[in-house]
């Protein structure tokens, strides 16, 4: 190869090159325009650990009931002519509910009412005869002591009176009968009206009109007393006698129930606006499940609750001092232990174990494991590990209330 053949292929390369250089550096630009991925740190967003004095409540699975529950049975034997109330609505104490055949019971006391005053004329006349014949014997006994009248006249004079005293007390001995007939009629009488015993909600009834009832039919109807309505729940033995340990005296102890404020969270998850207040503890220990049954008293103004029903019933039962608190979604839960993200002063993440302890709202309390003013990654835990810088933002905390 010729000297100025090797000249201008050495001229061509370095052309060349420069050609690569121009077009990598045209492309540089236009890729960095079109945006070009680039490594960024995850936002997320994060609270500060806050220590506050929290109410800690306990909370139980409470069953409604009537404060009083009353049955309604028959007393006597007849059929059902009527019933005067709508099944489910309110009733007053002595409303009419059913009326059985009052027609033989009328028959009887009507009956029993004739002999009664039939016993009372018969008393009449022996008591006339009784003063009649007591004249005798004071007219006969001076004059027999005087043998001015037989003696034979005088014992006839006494024989009589004691007759008549004997019938006067006859007549009286049938009409204590006949009044106590008088009465136990009135009585059966009456038991054919089935009224409400209590002022309250009237149930549904167990037998229809034309039907025959007697004392053994069993209940026709209930009526309960729903306003105030009783909830029952039971509490674990423990928890019992950690409530009692905290007031060493009786007086202590009753102040403490008085000031109990139960509250009640209703099927649909509404939390009833009512507050309810303690009313009893049960005699004794559930010996299959060791506790205890507590009974609380709600008010039910507009019989709203309605006995059988099913309610969570909470109450404050101590107050957490100076407890630390994070929201719930900061907390996340792995094999059975607890964990939380916390951010040093490089924003770098630490996952670290906690211990929680009770729920308060929607926040746990912190019993080890963080320090108070920590921070604490409550939005984007799922992006972050140990090590990695993240971009924090201040966390909108939840105002919720119990």
């Amino acid at each position: 190869m010729s000297r100025i053949t090797k000249r201008y292929l050495l001229i061509g390369g370095v052309l060349a090159l420069i050609g690569v250089g121009l077009i990598v550096g045209a492309i540089r630009p236009y890729k960095h325009a079109l945006g070009a991925p680039s490594v960024q740190s995850p936002t997320v967003e994060v609270v500060q650990a806050q220590q506050e004095d929290v109410p800690i409540y306990g909370e139980w699975i409470g069953t409604l009931d009537g404060l009083v529950n009353a049955d309604v049975r028959a007393q006597v034997t007849g059929y059902l002519l009527k019933q005067g109330y709508q099944e489910g609505a309110f009733v007053r104490q002595g409303q009419l509910l059913f009326q059985i055949d009052p027609r033989p019971f009328q028959a009887v006391l009507d009956q029993a009412q004739g002999q009664l005053a039939q016993a009372k004329a018969m008393l009449a006349n022996a008591q006339a005869v009784q003063r009649r014949t007591q004249l005798d014997v004071e007219r006969y006994t001076p004059l027999a002591k005087e043998q001015a009248a037989s003696q034979q006249d005088l014992d006839n004079a006494v024989q009589n009176n004691l007759a008549a005293i004997a019938t006067v007390e006859t007549a009286k001995a049938q009409i204590e009968t006949y009044e106590a007939s008088v009465e136990t009629a009135k009585i059966n009488l009456e038991f054919t009206r089935l009224v409400a015993p209590i002022d309250g909600i009237a149930g549904q009834a167990q037998l229809q009109v034309g039907a025959l009832v007697t004392p053994n039919s069993g209940v026709v109807t209930s009526v309960s007393t729903v306003d105030p309505i009783k909830a029952y729940f039971t509490v674990s033995e423990p928890q019992y006698l950690a409530w009692r340990k905290r007031f060493p005296t009786e007086a202590s102890r009753l102040e403490a129930d008085k000031k109990l404020r139960l509250q009640m969270i209703l099927a649909d998850g509404s939390t009833y606006p009512h507050d309810g207040s303690f009313y009893f503890a049960d005699r004794q220990v559930n010996e299959s499940t060791g506790a205890i049954r507590i009974a609380g008293l709600f008010p039910n103004p507009n019989n709203v609750l309605r006995p059988g029903g099913y309610a969570r019933v909470r109450a404050v039962i101590r107050t957490e001092e100076r407890a630390l608190l994070v929201p719930q979604r900061a907390v996340s839960e792995l094999q059975g232990g607890y964990q939380v993200a916390i951010l040093d002063a490089d924003n770098k993440v630490t996952i670290r174990p906690v211990t929680v302890g009770p729920q308060v709202d929607r926040r746990w309390v912190i019993a080890s494991g963080l320090n108070p003013g920590e921070r604490v990654v409550v939005e984007g835990v799922q992006k972050v590990r140990t090590g990695v810088r993240v971009n924090p933002k201040p966390f909108a905390m939840e105002t919720t209330s119990r």
